[in-house]
């Protein structure tokens, strides 16, 4: 099965790479370019470069490099049909394939997804206008999560009755069973899994309806308070975060993400103005979690008691802030509130805690010296011991040495001895990233000449030749362009790794050269190469052309007509070559 060329390079005129790549990356633009952190690899300083007209991305970095086909393959874990299938339902352009349609795993995740969101509008229209949604509502109204803000997350009612939807969504069995949302009874009948409950229907970060959450009311006999959507085709709960569709937006402007246990809480955020909050979906977060969410913001709140998991947690948070450039904080609450309650009580506390979270190692340390009493030289000496182990989970040195100051000033004791405990701690080994090496975008005038080659093929493709070309994987990049007549996609297929590389980088390169000055600097530089290796010639009919050249190269550099000495110079550069060939 394939999918028919015409409707791929439809698709690709149709589709902004930036638009794309924004989604899950925050870019800014850079002169003709748009720059950003690279999602592929961890990096504190932007060198991942989208450049729109020509339709490719380049990370100088890791060298990550492709259209826009390549990035959704490469950000989704999916490959290159699954790509413009997703970019086609995007885009509303219907594909045709050469032999039988989309493949029976695409088709179906299709399916899934279309049948949630039937679910979603049948269960979100049953709570704003069914009678026995009543108590619903003004549950929902006490909690501040009626009107707009119930319309806003789509927020739903699953009556109680044991096949309502199952009867009424008009959805066949196999898709009810395979989303989760009925089953298969005793007597052989669909049943609904959800009833007399408030549902919170959760999203990928690109808005497909993948699962339910749901609540029961209070007073209800049911003793599970909550229950989720079992994992299915469409639904991960290691990969998926609720509210990121609605949140990702404001993450990306204030670098930022807030991480809640759960959805009342990212709700009552987003209604006190913090529109930047996700929630895990009844699990731990996990490191797919961290890998997602590093793509919009580098810095993590955790809206939760995060001391509750203790110092397995912290050695992981630790890991993931050297493995993917990240900082993870704790916001502080007032004892006793959570996000959903101060969003109604005291949203202005609800900002500050975020606006004052401290580092996670920091709000370890402050929960073990907090309210200690230290009566006795007994008791000071146990305390710092408890609060240099917790400063001791720490990978980096320098930190660990920062914080021992702060226990010593805390506890009075001397603080070269709580420096020395800090520089021998007994750590588990913390993974870490090699430093990234970042590479210009326009290191010479040969590459130069390549970039512009793709950017304006006719201003200067008629003064260049692959002798002009001093580098060798420069005249690989030229030899490769240069045989398909500029046709980026095609060169990169017949170019080996190094010259792809060099090809990749041009793509995306953001000149502002004049064609012919780069050209005749690389005559020039091509000629003075070849004079430097004739000076020992005698013939006198060669020696007095190489004369003519010197001449003509002055007159390249002259402000009188370089144009026609280039055209000499480069016919001169033919013929010398042609007769060593």
């Amino acid at each position: 099965m394939a999918i028919v060329d015409e409707d791929i390079e439809r698709l690709r005129s149709s589709v902004s790479i930036v638009d794309i790549v924004q989604a899950y990356v925050a870019l800014r633009k850079v002169g003709r370019n748009w720059s950003g952190l690279c999602p592929f690899h961890a990096e504190k300083s932007a060198s991942f470069t989208v450049r729109e007209e020509m339709g490719r991305y380049h990370c100088f970095g890791c060298g990550a490099s492709g259209d826009v086909f390549k990035f959704v393959q490469e950000i989704e874990h999916t490959d290159f049909v699954g790509a413009v299938e997703q970019l086609a339902t995007k885009a509303g352009i219907q594909l045709r394939y050469t032999s039988g349609g989309e493949s029976k795993e695409r088709l179906r995740r299709k399916q899934l997804i279309e049948a949630m969101d039937k679910a979603v509008d049948w269960y979100h229209h049953r709570l704003l206008t069914s009678p026995d949604a009543r108590e619903a509502r003004e549950y929902l109204r006490r909690r501040g999560l009626a009107g707009d803000v119930a319309r806003s997350f789509k927020l739903g009612w699953a009556p109680d009755d044991w096949d309502a939807m199952s009867r009424e969504l008009g959805v066949a069995p196999d898709l009810l069973r395979d989303t989760g949302l009925a089953f298969t009874n005793k007597r052989d009948r669909m049943q609904d899994s959800f009833r007399a409950r408030v549902l919170f229907p959760i999203f990928s970060d690109t808005g497909d309806p993948l699962a339910f959450g749901g609540r029961i009311l209070p007073g209800s006999p049911d003793p599970a308070k909550y229950k989720n959507s079992p994992e299915t085709v469409v639904y991960s709960k290691s990969r998926t975060l609720y509210g990121l569709n609605w949140a990702k937006a404001d993450i990306v402007t204030h670098d930022q993400v807030v991480v809640c246990e759960g959805y009342t809480d990212v709700i009552g955020f987003h209604r006190a103005g913090v529109k930047r909050a996700v929630a895990t979906c009844g699990t731990a977060l996990t490191e797919q979690h961290v890998q997602i969410l590093k793509r919009f913001a580098s810095r993590v709140v955790l809206a939760f008691d995060a001391d509750k998991a203790g110092q397995g947690a912290a050695e992981r948070f630790y890991e993931w802030e050297q493995k993917y450039q990240v900082r993870v904080e704790v916001a502080r609450f007032p004892d006793g509130k959570d996000p959903g309650d101060l969003s109604l009580t005291d949203p202005e506390a609800l900002v500050a805690a975020i606006d004052t979270a401290l580092p996670f190692l920091g709000f370890r340390l402050q929960r073990v010296l907090a309210g200690k009493t230290m009566r006795s030289p007994e008791e000071r000496a146990r305390l710092a011991e408890q609060a240099m182990a917790v400063v001791n989970e720490h990978p980096d040195v320098n930190v660990r040495k920062l914080y021992a100051g702060q226990v010593a000033s805390h506890t009075g004791l001397p603080i070269n001895d709580l420096v020395r405990l800090a520089e021998q701690p007994k750590l588990k080994p913390v993974v870490r990233v090699a430093p990234v090496r970042h590479v210009g975008a326009a290191e010479n005038g040969e590459f130069v000449a390549v970039a512009l080659l793709l950017q304006r093929w006719d201003d200067i493709a008629p003064w260049l030749m692959e002798e002009l070309f001093a580098a060798d994987v420069n005249r690989r990049a030229f030899a490769a362009l240069a045989a398909t007549g500029g046709v980026l996609d095609v060169a990169l297929q017949a170019a080996d790794p190094e010259a792809r590389e060099v090809l990749e980088r041009a793509a995306v390169a953001d000149l502002d050269a004049d064609p012919e000055i780069e050209a005749f600097n690389l005559i020039s530089a091509a000629v003075r190469r070849e004079l430097g290796q004739r000076l020992r010639i005698t013939d006198s009919d060669e020696i007095r052309e190489d004369s003519e050249a010197r001449v003509q190269l002055e007159q390249l550099s002259s402000r009188g007509s370089p144009q026609i000495a280039g055209e000499w110079l480069l016919g001169w550069l033919k013929r010398r070559t042609g007769e060593r060939g």
